[in-house]
């Protein structure tokens, strides 16, 4: 019994002496790699928040150098133990494979979403026309950007649709400009019909001076002739402009003496004096 208690305890010792050390410096790499896993993470947030970094970009980089360094770490680990790591990135490199082919579709949206976030053609708060879809950015995310139509309805575009397409921008540039078209009888004036329109262009603070407003004849329509009117202004005051300019070119072109002609046809009988 006794040679029994003896061997038993030459096992645990032998087991003590062989693992113990190594347990012991495991656990030390994980909790230190840990740490400088955290630091590493929260001194990238500081570095890109300095520089002034977009804020949707920040906790995605950040979180990112932070994984992979710990997965760095986990390997380490793994390594003490003896375990064969070059086998198991092996494996976990066939199983990512295998993923990834099963998520093509989530890692296309991935993917987008990380250039999207990097080259940033638009930004939160900006009014965008993409994926056949227009509204404001409320959120951009790594699998998928969120807009909010002019009628208030929430909308979720994979960020795929997006960045494979023709993206619109309307809030990039701080002037744009309005294209109106007006309509003026065949019998109006044209100069008179100009000078009036100009007058009305001239009389609004919010229409630019340079660029300057361009008016032109741009169409001998079927039932009318057809003005091109062309301010600049503000990117702010697009719309309230636009509907303020077509009721003031009206009223101002009528109490002018011009008309604002709609399609009409004349019908034109024949009286016939066969007989049937």
């Amino acid at each position: 019994m006794d040679s029994t208690v003896e061997q038993a305890v030459g096992n645990i010792i032998t087991l003590v002496s062989t693992w113990g050390l190594q347990l012991a410096g495991a656990i030390a790499v994980l909790i230190i790699g840990r740490f400088l896993c955290g630091a590493a993470r929260k001194s990238v947030r500081r570095a890109m928040e300095s520089r002034k970094v977009d804020p949707s970009l920040v906790p995605f980089v950040s979180n990112l150098v932070y994984f992979i360094l710990l997965a760095a770490v986990l390997i380490a680990v793994l390594g003490l133990f003896g375990i064969e790591t070059t086998s198991l990135v092996a494996v976990l490199g066939t199983a990512g494979l295998a993923i990834g082919l099963a998520l093509q579709g989530t890692l296309g949206n991935f993917s987008s979403g990380v250039m999207l976030l990097l080259f940033r053609p638009f930004q939160v708060g900006d009014y965008i026309d993409a994926a056949g879809v227009a509204g404001t950015v409320t959120a951009i995310g790594v699998f998928s950007t969120t807009l909010n139509t002019p009628d208030n309805v929430k909308i979720i575009i994979p960020n795929s649709g997006i960045y494979g397409a023709t993206i619109k921008n309307f809030s990039a540039n701080d002037t744009r400009r309005n294209d109106i078209v007006l309509g003026i009888s065949y019998d109006d004036d044209i100069s008179n019909a100009i000078a009036v329109v100009n007058a009305v262009l001239s009389k609004d603070s919010r229409v630019l001076s340079d660029p300057e407003p361009v008016i032109a004849v741009s169409e001998l329509a079927d039932s009318s002739v057809n003005l091109v009117v062309r301010p600049w202004c503000r990117k702010e005051d697009y719309w309230g402009l636009r509907f303020d300019l077509i009721r003031k070119f009206k009223e101002e072109l009528e109490q002018g003496g011009c008309s604002i002609p709609y399609p009409q046809r004349d019908v034109h009988l024949h009286q016939s004096n066969g007989s049937a």
